[in-house]
């Protein structure tokens, strides 16, 4: 089984709302569809993904079949935090200290780690026999790869990241 985890394509910034809340930009439409087109994304798949909505608009482009919302997919919750302007630095510190918020009003990534991994895992059990392709965050992901390969996240592949982005996992 391989899990393809897909990172949503760029969303439309708007600095006074916290990024949960952001859609889609439409600028970014056609690199969205451009994985789509790729074969890089495997056909009879079973496809799940946050709630957020650029994570929902980024699988409606991406197929054209059913795909579930798991609440525990979301990102890294950063509450009711709009634009942080050393966002790297940040996301850092909440690596470096999983255990405590790396800023102000953010849930501790060891808990987004529990809850991500779990989601993930509890899907892995309930399609043993098909591939999973899920949609969701940079920050989830990476914790969700560490987890399923036995090994430290890794911040530069984070960074490396783009919108969107495909990370498969053979399990």
């Amino acid at each position: 089984m391989t899990v393809y985890l897909v990172r949503h394509g760029r969303p439309l910034v708007e600095p006074a709302r916290p990024a949960a809340e952001w859609d889609l930009d439409p600028a970014g439409f056609d690199d969205v569809w451009a994985l789509r087109e790729s074969g890089r994304l495997p056909v009879g798949a079973a496809w799940y993904c946050s709630p957020e909505p650029k994570a929902v608009q980024t699988a409606q482009l991406l197929t054209e079949r059913e795909v579930g919302i798991v609440d525990a997919l979301r990102e890294h919750d950063r509450g009711s935090v709009g634009w942080i302007d050393d966002f790297d630095t940040v996301v850092q510190r909440a690596f470096d200290h999983p255990d405590v918020p790396a800023y102000d009003g953010w849930e501790p990534l060891a808990e987004c780690r529990t809850r991500v991994v779990g989601a993930v895992r509890a899907l892995v059990a309930d399609h043993a026999s098909l591939d999973l392709v899920l949609v969701g965050h940079g920050t989830a992901w990476t914790v969700v790869v560490a987890d399923l390969a036995g090994s430290a996240p890794d911040l530069d592949r984070w960074r490396a990241l783009a919108m969107p982005d495909l990370l498969a996992v053979v399990i």
